[in-house]
Parts: structure tokens; sequence; C-alpha cells
């Protein structure tokens, strides 16, 4: 089976263990359920690509271990018998389409597709069928991976079936180390610097992987498995927002709310029980606010939360899901009070996991003190965690999904990491920047009692 027989070959020792695991995996689910009960669900992408070409090991060695011939997997005569399930949408990528039918017809894939959304389709198709379990290309840092292991129930609320995860713990460079070493064929997409593909609507190349101008290269973007970070693959889903300022005019007035509505919106959650007992003054909060108005941001939340980690963790799953971009400060370093990222950790439901590459950070900050408490500091949200780099910063900021953690205890240091954070922010897409809305101004010396008769018959 040529996909085995590449990996054997290969001398790449870390690949061979994420391929032997989920091959495990993948004839454990083939022990449990017939083939008639089991299903891939396919998209196109890097991910689900990886999985398919498993699967099609997993079965050829699954069949060998039963005596049974299934011929040579590598012959195009072959037919590969797990149904595939393929959720096309109109807002899909042309050239996702193209290469799914491809891959279809290549490998003679069993394909069934659904034009509904996942859920209604999922619910039409296990009601016709006997699919009991379905193949996912999810993988830890995914969106959807929070809480799910190897084999997963569905979630309460959706049509009962089991997911199953192979590669749930492969990372970036795992995955493209499997399609370069089996040298099968991927999405071109990819060799355009998209390194995460969703929707037309918010997917563009990865900003990290533009070539320099002074590149003699015609292609504007290095292909996707040069990034340097694979935490960093989802640097080019962004929302796309542009502003419409013409859609805030109604009846030849400009409608404040509407345009308000249109504008991106950010929470500020400051950490700290000093400030509640208000023996500090949070200066920081104000200059925040004033730096994103600046840059035509809605603040539409701000909240001073306790040195707790449920306290943090509440508040911060509240935001996150109710604004664009949450913003926290404070209870962050080595102390036992320092309880923020930990915080976020519990709101997005994932465990706080060692960090090599932010350990090195602290290390070369703190030197050989580096220990005991301090050393736990480089624990952060598996998972979930991108290091927002800047050559001014000697430790990088953390982002978590839509969330900012700022090491700020001042406004002078927080000036400064503002400064990093919109360079870094803006180069990949992260943080949308506008003029900042202005309607009118008015600036008095009186007393509202004095004023609110007057306002009246303004």
């Amino acid at each position: 089976m040529e996909i085995d027989k590449a990996i054997k070959e290969s001398d790449d020792t870390r690949l061979k263990t994420k391929y032997n695991n989920a091959i495990y995996v993948i004839q454990r689910a083939l022990a449990l359920y017939s083939v008639e009960e089991v299903a891939l669900s396919f998209n196109g992408g890097k991910d689900s690509t990886v999985l398919l070409h498993l699967l099609r090991a997993g079965y050829y060695l699954h069949m060998a271990g039963k005596n049974l011939s299934v011929g040579d997997p590598g012959d195009a005569d072959i037919t590969f018998p797990i149904r595939t399930i393929y959720f096309e949408s109109p807002t899909v990528f042309p050239e996702i389409n193209s290469f799914t039918y491809e891959t279809a017809s290549t490998y003679k894939l069993q394909m069934d597709i659904i034009r509904l959304d996942f859920k209604s389709g999922l619910e039409a198709l296990l009601k016709t069928t006997p699919i009991r379990a379905i193949f996912l290309g999810v993988r830890i840092g995914d969106p959807t991976a929070v809480g799910q292991e190897q084999f997963s129930p569905s979630s309460p609320g959706w049509p009962p079936f089991m997911r199953v995860n192979p590669i749930l713990d492969w990372s970036y460079r795992d995955i493209w180390a499997f399609l370069l070493t089996c040298k099968v064929p991927y999405c071109s997409l990819y060799d355009l610097g998209y390194t995460s593909i969703g929707s037309i609507h918010d997917t563009v190349p990865n900003a990290l992987l533009c070539r320099s101008k002074s590149s003699n290269s015609e292609d504007k973007f290095k292909p996707a498995y040069l990034l340097f970070d694979g935490r960093l693959e989802r640097a080019g889903r962004t929302k796309k927002f542009v502003p419409d300022p013409s859609a805030a005019i109604a009846n030849g007035l400009k409608n404040d709310e509407l345009f308000l509505k249109s504008m991106p919106t950010a929470s500020v959650i400051a950490v700290g029980e000093q400030i509640l007992f208000g023996t500090v003054e949070d200066q920081m909060r104000f200059t925040l606010c004033r730096k994103l108005h600046s840059i035509g941001w809605v603040i539409s939340h701000a909240a001073v939360v306790r040195n707790d980690i449920d306290s943090v963790a509440d508040e911060v799953e509240r935001q996150k899901s109710m604004t664009d971009m949450v913003f926290i400060y404070g209870g962050v370093g080595p102390l036992p009070s320092d309880v923020t990222v930990a915080g976020v950790a519990k709101a997005f439901g994932v465990r706080m996991a060692p960090d090599e590459e932010f350990e090195k950070y602290l290390r070369h900050l703190v030197g050989e003190k580096f220990t005991g408490d301090r050393n736990e500091m480089a624990q952060l949200p598996e998972g979930i965690t991108e290091l927002l780099h800047h050559e001014k910063l000697s430790v990088p900021l953390i982002k978590c999904q839509n969330v900012i953690i700022l090491t700020a205890t001042n406004v002078a240091e927080l000036d400064e990491e503002w400064d990093c954070l919109i360079e870094s922010l803006r180069s990949n897409g992260h943080l949308v920047m506008t003029e900042s809305f202005v309607s009118k101004r008015l600036s008095t010396s009186l007393s509202d009692v004095s004023l609110s008769g007057s306002i009246i018959y303004i």
C-alpha cells in the first residue's frame, strides 16, 4: 500500500508515531462498526485530505489483518468502500469544489453530496442510512475541537452518532509532513498562500507567507507548507469587515444608531480586586477605550472582576460571544493571584499546557530564577493560543481566538503594547481599523438640571 510504504520509509519518527496512532484509532473504529455503519466527512481541505488517505491505509491494513484480499489500494481500479459525505456550499472556493470532485473520481469514492447545513444534512442522512460513526478531520486548536476525544458522541441536540477523530493530536506541521512525504494531491489554494480555508467570505492568503517585493517569483505568496509557526495557520481566516457609511443614511440624514451597529465591537475586562476595593485607580481602562475608539471600534462593555479563575472565566465566556474582540488585562504574572490566563482557558473549555516557545522568552527574561511558580507562567491555553511577536516586546502578547491578553500594568506600558499590537494584528487582518465615529460634540458648564428643561425644546 503506497501510503503505508511511504511512511515506513520515512526518517521522520514523529510522523511515524502520529501515523501509527491514527491507524490504531481507525482500525479500532472498523472493529467496532461495519463498513456500512461508518462514513468520512470530506471537505477538500488539507486535514480531510490527510484523513482520506489514512482511512485508505487503515482499511487496507484492517482487511489485511483479517487475511482478506483487497488488492493494492494504489491501483485505480480498487473502490474505496467507506461512504464519503461532502457538504457542498455556494460560498465554497471553486478550487475546493474541483479538487473534491477530482479526488472522488480518482479514488472512486462513494460520495453523498449534501446541499444543506451540516446539522440538517446529517439528520436527513442518518434517517436513511445505517451510519453510526463518522470520521472527522478535527484537530486540537480547531474551534470545534474543544472537549473532544478520539471517540466522542455527538453533542446534545444533534442526531446521535459517534465522532471519530484519528488526527485530533496532529499539528499543522504533522499535516504537511504527511502530505509531502506521501506525495498525495491537495487543493491548489495551499500553494497560493492559503493556510486554513473556510468560505470565500472569510478566507484570504496568510499575510505571513507574503513574498518580499524584491522576490523574482511571480507568486505573491509562498506555499502553505512554508509557514514557520503552525499556530498561525488561521491568520488568513478573518471576518471581512467593510463599513459602508452610505448604509447609515436614512431619509437623507445620518442614522447614528445604524452606523454604530455596523462598527466592530470590543469589550474591556480588568482583573484586580485592588480596583474593586478602590485602592488603585484604573487609568488603563480609560486609555484602552480611547485607543479603541480612535480606530473606529465601539466599546460595548467594560467590567472589573476579582482575581478568581471562575470570575474571569464567566466574564470572558459571556463577552467573547457577544463582541468581536475582548481585551483583558491585570492578573498576569508569577503570583498565586495571577489567574487571568487560566481563567481564559476555562472560558474556552481547554486545559493549560506548557508552551515551549513562550517558555524560551520567559527564561531569557527571568534567567535562572525561572522555576516554581514562575515556570507555570509558560503554561498557556492549549490549542487556541497564538503568540503575537514584535521586535519591541521582550515577551509576545497572547491571543486566544478573539481574546487579547495584555500584560501591561500601567499606561506607559499599555502605550507601547498597543502600538505593537496594532502592527501585528493589522498585518494578518485580525484587527480592522476604520475612522473614529463622531456625530456632534457639545461642551457646557451647566448642570444636568439646568440643561434638562432646555433640551426639550431643541
